[in-house]
This record gives C-alpha cells, sequence and structure tokens, in this order.
C-alpha cells in the first residue's frame, strides 16, 4: 500500500499536479485498500473536516488579511525607512538595512512571500545602485524574508501548533531568539560582503532625520506589540491577537495614513481568500492523508526501519531536520508540516523532547528549504515579483544557507536560545 500511495503522489506531481490533488488520490487510495472499498467513504471527509475545525485556524486567514492591507499601504515603507535612518551609512549598512527590516516585517505580517514583496520592491534597486550584485542581493531578500517564519506571527508556527497540540502562545515566544540570531548573522555576513567588494555607504542621516522616521514609524511598530506584548501580557490569546492586528491595520491604513481607499477592500479581501482557500484546502487534505498512514502505522514502520526511535533526543532532531530541510526543497512548507510532524511524533514523545523546541527547528527547516533550490516556493515569488531567471535568483544563496543550517545546528546544541524567553513568559 505505502509504495502505491508514494508512486501515486510521484506520479502526479510529476504531471504537474497541484500539491493537494496528489495528497488527496493517496489518501483514497490508502482509505480504499485499507477498508476494501468506499463503504466508510465518509470518514475520511469527517478527518478534512477535523483538520480545519480548530479554531487556533482562525488566526492564519486574519493574519494573511493583516499582512495584505499592510503591503499594499505605507506600514512597510515606514519601517524601512527607520532603519535606513539609523544604520544605511555604515559599511555594508544597505544590506543590513534590508535583513532587519525583513525580520520588522514579519513580526508584523507573519508570511515570508509578503515579505519579499514588501521589503524587495522598494530595496532592491537601491542595492543594485549602490553597487550590490544582483545574485547577492535577491539571495539576501529571500533568505532574511524567511525570518518572518520564526518571528511571531508566524503561519507555519500556527499549523504546527493545530497539528501537535503545541501551544501557538509559547512558539511565537520561542521563535524570537532563533529569528534575532539569524538576523545577526546575516548582518555579519552582508558587513564582510561590502568590506570585501568596497560597496560604497549611503549618506548618513542626521539626528533630526531619524527621529522623523521614528516618528513615522511608531504606528506600525504597534503590530510587535500588540502580537508579542498581547500574548505575553496574557491580554490576547494568538487568534485574539491576530483578529486584533487586522483592525488596527485598517484604523492605520485607511483612517491613519490615509493610504487605501474603501474601493481597494474589494481586491485585499479577494486576495486573502484565494491564498486563505488553498492554505485550508491543503490542511484538510494534509490532515486526511496523516491520518491514512498514521492508522496503517506506517510513521513507525518508517521510524523503526531506520533506527530513529533509538537514537536518542539529539538523533532525532538531527533526523527531523534533516527530514523537513530536504521535504521543503520539493513541496509547500504547510503540506511538509501536515504530513512529516505525525510521522515524528511517536519519536517525539518517546525521548521526551520539548515539543516547542522540535515546533522551532521544524519551522527553522521550513524556513531553510523555502529557499532553497530546486523548488523552494520563496524562489519562484522572487522570480515571479523580480522578472529575474531562475539561476540568477539562487546563485547568491548558498553562503545564505549555510547560515540558517549553523543556526539549526546551534538551536540543538543550545536549546535555551529558544527556550529562554519561553520559559520567562510561560513558566
Amino acid at each position: 500500500m505505502t509504495t502505491i500511495m508514494i508512486v501515486t503522489m510521484i506520479a502526479l506531481l510529476l504531471l504537474g499536479f497541484p500539491m493537494m490533488v496528489p495528497l488527496i488520490a493517496a489518501a483514497i487510495i490508502g482509505f480504499y485498500m485499507m477498508f476494501n472499498g468506499f463503504g466508510q467513504m465518509d470518514t475520511l471527509i469527517q478527518q478534512m473536516m477535523a483538520g480545519i475545525r480548530p479554531a487556533s485556524l482562525i488566526a492564519v486567514p486574519m493574519f494573511i488579511l493583516a499582512a495584505d492591507i499592510m503591503t499594499r499601504g505605507q506600514s512597510a515603507n515606514r519601517l524601512i525607512a527607520m532603519v535606513m535612518s539609523f544604520i544605511g551609512h555604515i559599511k555594508g549598512g544597505l544590506a543590513v538595512s534590508t535583513a532587519a527590516s525583513c525580520t520588522l516585517f514579519g513580526a508584523v505580517s507573519g508570511s515570508t512571500q509578503a515579505t519579499v514583496v514588501a521589503v524587495g520592491s522598494p530595496l532592491r534597486p537601491k542595492m543594485l545602485k549602490a553597487g550590490y550584485s544582483d545574485s547577492f542581493t535577491l539571495a539576501l531578500i529571500i533568505n532574511a524574508s524567511d525570518i518572518a517564519f520564526l518571528i511571531p506571527p508566524s503561519i507555519g508556527m500556527i499549523i504546527y501548533g493545530v497539528v501537535s497540540g503545541t501551544s501557538i502562545g509559547e512558539l511565537f515566544i520561542a521563535g524570537i531568539g532563533p529569528g534575532l540570531l539569524i538576523l545577526l548573522m546575516f548582518s555579519a555576513y552582508c558587513i564582510t560582503y561590502a568590506i570585501v567588494k568596497d560597496v560604497p555607504t549611503e549618506a548618513k542621516a542626521n539626528w533630526r532625520e531619524r527621529g522623523v522616521a521614528v516618528q513615522k514609524a511608531l504606528w506600525p511598530l504597534g503590530f510587535p506589540v500588540i502580537i508579542v506584548g498581547g500574548i505575553y501580557g496574557g491580554i490576547f490569546s494568538p487568534t485574539e491577537a491576530a483578529a486584533a492586528c487586522v483592525l488596527y491595520a485598517v484604523l492605520l491604513e485607511f483612517v491613519v495614513f490615509r493610504s487605501l481607499k474603501m474601493a481597494d477592500i474589494y481586491t485585499i479581501a479577494k486576495s486573502t481568500g484565494l491564498i486563505t482557500a488553498v492554505v485550508f484546502i491543503l490542511v484538510a487534505v494534509g490532515n486526511s492523508f496523516s491520518w491514512i498512514i498514521s492508522f496503517a502505522q506506517i510513521p513507525q514502520t518508517i521510524l523503526e526501519a531506520v533506527g530513529v526511535n533509538d537514537a536518542g533526543p539529539t538523533g532525532v532532531l538531527i533526523a527531523i531536520c534533516i527530514s523537513f530541510f530536504i521535504a521543503c526543497m520539493f513541496v509547500d512548507p504547510i503540506v511538509v508540516i501536515l504530513v512529516l510532524t505525525p510521522i515524528f511524533a511517536p519519536a517525539i514523545a518517546a525521548t521526551g523532547l520539548d515539543p516547542v523546541l522540535v515546533g522551532i527547528l521544524i519551522t527553522l527547516q521550513v524556513a531553510i528549504g523555502s529557499a532553497t533550490p530546486p523548488f523552494g516556493c520563496d524562489i519562484f515569488t522572487a522570480i515571479a515579483i523580480f522578472k529575474r531567471p531562475y539561476w540568477e535568483v539562487i546563485k547568491g544563496t548558498p553562503p545564505f544557507i549555510f547560515m540558517l543550517i549553523l543556526a539549526a545546528a546551534l538551536l540543538i546544541m543550545f536549546p535555551q536560545i529558544a527556550l529562554f524567553l519561553r520559559d520567562l513568559a510561560f513558566r
């Protein structure tokens, strides 16, 4: 049965079908073979509905909507201008500003692809004009945008939390440390690159200009305060924080900044609806597929065959990192989380690993895979947005991928990088 399911999925993927089709086809084949027909097909439908029933998933469309509003409005540009005013003049400052802007926008959007668009569109021309190569610029944008997967809010963390039953609030707080670590590593590389390539610096802003930039960015900086402060302070649940973000985004862009008009609501709602539909279909189909393979004891068989259950906590973490990293090079990150998390659940429970630490590592691997050839989704977002050839987009990615892998190794060796703030907030 397992062989037939795998062959079916590979064949459909090679034929160009979207990921939801191979998943549901494999689930239906597995269901038919296990129950000798379609007499109990309603069970499969029930599992699909169960996948999208958790209340925590309500946060996903709301964060997507808030990100869409901010991307079309002024919030992203104001955050970028503030960062540039303080560090744009140092060696490599423009590149560091790009990485920092991706981190800040990730803290208000939770979406890597929204970050590529919001930050990459205004900063890529500036970096090219300053003397940075296009391959370095594109690699920096797509990899720094992946910090949005770690800095709360993170759609990937919400999906993992729903699948694994882990506290989404704890995951959000735990992602801050690793996100800042990656920003620091990227910044050091950007400065080194600028020194080696002798990239000219930007004009230094005076304190008056910095004050104006900070003043303009104060409103957008309210987003991380609402999300992190609200959850940490016990004011909001993650779902309530998402609703508050939408309200805040509407007030900012429609009332305070007046950058959007009522006529834009239809376009924004349509875009959010399309993205949300894709996400929820993947979640529903992925849950039914996970139920089939769990019912058939496939995860346990695979883990026993490769000896993961006997590898100990560190071995399990390494196996998780490798599996998620490779899978996200080929498949949509949400699907990977939905399919692989249940497979590793028995080994995680058996070794007593902290599910929050596991969730952060999985989220990091998903972020790495999203920007890694051959099929990382952020690569194709950059190709579509910047109209550049595939090879040019991926040419500069190896140093960034190496740093991300190093960050994962550091997390395995020093779990408190992720767990310190979690323990401070929730223990």
